[in-house]
């Protein structure tokens, strides 16, 4: 069964020290990597994806100088600098796909994306006919959410690996877990079945 793993944002910008840094975000890097060293032969396609934003105007509102942190945020992963790279302790060598996402605009999910030769996720999820998705990364309550339900939109099979997660907060992190669970997505840690077998 051909499954694709998501990695969503895991920048510098959301990881400790950054603009809008998550508690154990450097540690999801580490994690991540670990699962890749371990597991990457078990995905067709690998996307990672980062925010992209524009270094002039609001990005359709994004940035805010009074941000409420709801729809509006302080700067963050402006394209080309240094908060909107990868954060270091993430190995991105197994990655298939990189996707941009938020150039002049909002943008949460993944799907949002492009590659840099214009591909969208759907249609590449598509071309290689992805069935299943596990999905890791950062936050839990925003743009992991925002990725996860739009894979189950998708018509895709999802499963949040949560040791592979952090959330900008814990209400609104179990809220999304449950949201998603909900939505039909399997909660499961990084050990579970990954054998790659249908």
């Amino acid at each position: 069964m051909t499954r694709a793993l998501f990695i969503v944002d895991v920048q510098n910008d959301f990881t400790e020290g950054g603009a809008l840094g998550v508690d154990g975000g450097d540690a999801v890097a580490t994690a991540v990597t670990a699962h890749l060293h371990a597991h990457a032969a078990d995905y067709d396609v690998i996307v990672a994806s980062r925010d992209w934003h524009d270094g002039e105007g609001d990005n359709g509102g994004h940035f805010s100088a009074t941000p409420d942190f709801v729809d509006s945020w302080p700067v963050h992963c402006v394209a080309g600098t240094s908060g909107a790279d990868y954060d270091p302790g993430l190995d991105t060598s197994s990655v298939t796909h990189h996707v941009k996402k938020g150039q002049g605009i909002p943008a949460y999910s993944l799907f949002e994306g492009v590659t840099d030769a214009g591909e969208t996720v759907a249609d590449i999820l598509t071309a290689h006919g992805v069935v299943e998705v596990d999905v890791t990364g950062i936050a839990t309550d925003h743009c992991v959410r925002a990725s996860a339900l739009d894979a189950i939109a998708h018509g895709r099979r999802v499963r949040i690996l949560t040791d592979l997660i952090a959330g900008v907060a814990p209400a609104p992190s179990e809220s999304a877990l449950a949201e998603l669970a909900h939505a039909g997505a399997e909660l499961a840690v990084s050990a579970d079945d990954h054998d790659g077998t249908p």
